[in-house]
């Protein structure tokens, strides 16, 4: 009895173990998705895919909003990191934070792909399971000037003398690389295409559009027939100020607000352009209001991120991986940290497209 005894408690051991083993092997991949805020349209639709994604693989995916507050989003990486988790997508709130998060993640061997908000050199350098998965911001404004640039040489009379162009420019957070990159970018291709821009005014109404519309109210009652064009650097803003631009009749025939009376492809009095193409600005479009935008890929840069940190997860991550078609960058660009060689092999580089009358519906959902 003893002898048996003995045998039954080891072949309930056995028969514990290979369950065990069996439900290791069967677990999901576990993703960590740090968002900086999901009131953003772009940002909405980025966590909105990698919903979709998860999903699809077969992954548990643990996303949270910081809401904008970068002490939040630290308290939620470590958060994650204490529960085990290892591999992550961020979209984070200031580079300056990147590097941080990189080395809290590296000593739990885990990596992350970060979008959206550029990490730093020193957070990619902190290992090679640390990635961009984004789009190169000054292209965005280099798109933005050759849409005006097409505008302008389609409606001539629209300019001022000298081939002057008097813009009104909406600007995102102070600071951030988007901010900075696309309205620099854009002035300085309409300066080499040949314009003199005369910024008439410039604020910051933080990507959100009810800041947009706010200070359009007083830039059209300060400058009603001062400024030719409002430039944006979203199209939250873009949308803000296109709402402004209508409830102040700012427009081709104030008896009808639906009316392009010169053809030039907006109701509006001067175009508005945006960046982001999301689904609201392309309706916009359709209205012929908003003029039109760049897409910044939402769903290329989150399922690069995703691709990622899943082929990471899965141990199927190698120099050189393809993630949404796209090969690591491999000669460096202007922009950081894409700029630096110790880095290039592990940036991915989403492209920025031209959204114009002629190919939106392209883009509609």
């Amino acid at each position: 009895m003893k002898r048996m005894s003995i045998l039954a408690l080891a072949l309930v051991v056995l028969a514990a173990g290979s369950l065990i083993g069996c439900q290791s092997k069967s677990s999901k991949p576990v993703i960590g998705a740090l968002i900086r805020n999901l009131d953003e349209q772009f940002v909405a639709d980025y966590a909105a895919n990698v919903k979709v994604l998860a999903e699809k693989a077969g992954v548990e995916l643990k996303l949270l909003d910081s809401r904008s507050d970068q002490a939040t989003q630290l308290d939620q990486l470590n958060t994650l990191l204490s529960q085990g988790v290892k591999y992550f997508v961020i979209v984070p709130n200031q580079t300056e934070a990147t590097e941080q998060m990189a080395q809290a993640i590296a000593k739990k061997k885990g990596g992350a792909a970060f979008s959206n908000i550029q990490p730093s050199v020193a957070a990619l350098k902190v290992g090679k399971n640390f990635f961009l998965a984004s789009s190169p911001e000054s292209v965005a404004g280099q798109i933005q000037a050759q849409i005006i640039d097409d505008y302008f040489q389609k409606n001539p009379k629209k300019l001022g003398a000298n081939k002057t162009i008097n813009a009104l420019m909406l600007l995102g957070q102070l600071g951030h690389p988007a901010q900075k990159y696309r309205t620099d970018a854009v002035l300085q291709g309409l300066k080499d295409k040949g314009y003199t821009v005369n910024v008439v005014a410039q604020d910051t109404a933080n990507w959100k559009p009810d800041e947009a519309q706010q200070k359009m109210d007083a830039w059209i009652a300060a400058f009603k027939g001062k400024f030719n064009i409002v430039i944006t650097n979203n199209d939250g803003m873009a949308l803000g100020a296109v709402e402004s631009l209508l409830t102040a009749k700012y427009v081709d025939d104030p008896k009808d607000l639906t009316k392009d009376t010169d053809g030039d492809g907006t109701v509006l009095k001067v175009p508005v352009l945006g960046v982001d193409a999301t689904q609201v600005a392309l309706k916009s479009m359709s209205e012929n209001k908003l003029y039109a935008t760049v897409l910044q890929d939402s769903v290329g840069q989150s399922s690069t991120a995703f691709e990622l940190a899943l082929a990471m997860a899965q141990g199927k991550y190698k120099a050189g991986f393809e993630a949404w078609g796209l090969k690591p960058e491999t000669t460096p660009g202007d922009e950081a940290p894409a700029n630096d060689a110790a880095v290039i092999g592990q940036c991915y580089l989403v492209p920025f497209k031209a959204v114009t009358k002629d190919n939106y519906k392209e883009f509609v959902k």
